[in-house]
């Protein structure tokens, strides 16, 4: 029953991804990002707002740090990723977000004195091989050529900016309870995606698009990041994290069914290379170089 908890998450996430997609052309990027979070800040204030202001004088001085957080893993994180719908497929964003725990786990080693490790460094290789399979659509000579696609830079930049949210999360360590920090993150990315909302275009909230708002913002913004917190308190960090590695799989499984997506195999190549780069990397944990005798 306690593994139910991360594989509804990642199942969640897994179709928040196949939503994005199906979002592009139906209504701006701008629109769904701020209708998403601030439908989920309403519906999380009637619960939250007296336990925040209750905690307002432990709050208010962490709010520069929390702000950060907002910019990166509430607002910037999925805005990109609404932004490269129409530019990319599912698919490949489902294997280029799984990414981030390569890249946390790198960053924990450059920024936070973590080790490194014989897996981190071999998964990076075999992670950093598949994605380059992936956005060159099997054939890396054309990145020369070519360059990347814009759509899955995009998703590699959001990948990159909730590889670094998750970074200070763990080095701050603001010790507040994690459904108030997850609160106040929602009110601060709400105010940052404010000014984009007004000045994009605008489709307005219709019959094709309300259920893409409401899906983003009740499960994906409210019940999966609970859903995580319960999983990690159940389960462990170590364990939670690695059901993660389930999201290229389930994103492929879904956009094929939801989407008619077609998987080729340089989806499969590159999602396995990616796979087994962040596996590796979480469980190979021998330091790289033994302490001298």
């Amino acid at each position: 029953m306690q593994y139910a908890f991360p594989l509804i998450t990642v199942l969640i996430w897994a179709v928040n991804t196949a939503v994005t997609k199906a979002s592009a052309g139906v209504i701006f990027p701008a629109e769904i990002g701020f209708y998403r979070w601030a439908l989920a800040g309403l519906l999380f204030t009637p619960f939250m707002i007296k336990p925040v202001w209750a905690n307002r004088a432990a709050i208010k001085p962490l709010l520069g740090k929390i702000f950060v957080l907002a910019v990166l893993g509430t607002a910037m994180y999925q805005s990109l990723a609404y932004f490269a719908a129409g530019l990319t497929t599912a698919t490949n964003m489902g294997i280029i977000q799984s990414l981030v725990p390569m890249m946390a786990l790198g960053l924990s080693i450059a920024c936070l004195g973590n080790h490194l490790t014989s897996g981190a460094l071999l998964g990076a290789i075999l992670s950093f091989a598949g994605v380059v399979v992936v956005v060159s659509a099997g054939n890396p000579a054309q990145l020369i050529e070519h360059g990347v696609n814009r759509g899955d830079a995009m998703v590699l930049v959001a990948a990159a900016s909730y590889a670094v949210y998750s970074t200070l999360l763990k080095k701050w360590q603001l010790r507040l309870p994690p459904l108030q920090l997850l609160y106040v993150q929602i009110l601060l990315a709400i105010l940052v995606l404010l000014p984009p909302f007004i000045l994009s275009s605008k489709t307005g909230l219709n019959a094709s698009n309300i259920p893409m708002v409401l899906y983003a913002a009740i499960p994906t913004s409210m019940l999966a990041p609970w859903l995580w917190m319960t999983s990690i308190m159940r389960l462990g960090p170590s364990r939670t994290t690695l059901f993660f590695n389930l999201m290229p799989i389930a994103t492929a499984l879904i956009a094929a069914a939801t989407l008619g997506e077609q998987l080729a195999l340089y989806h499969l190549i590159g999602g396995a290379l990616t796979l087994c780069g962040v596996v590796l990397a979480e469980r190979w944990t021998t330091p790289l170089r033994s302490k001298a005798r």
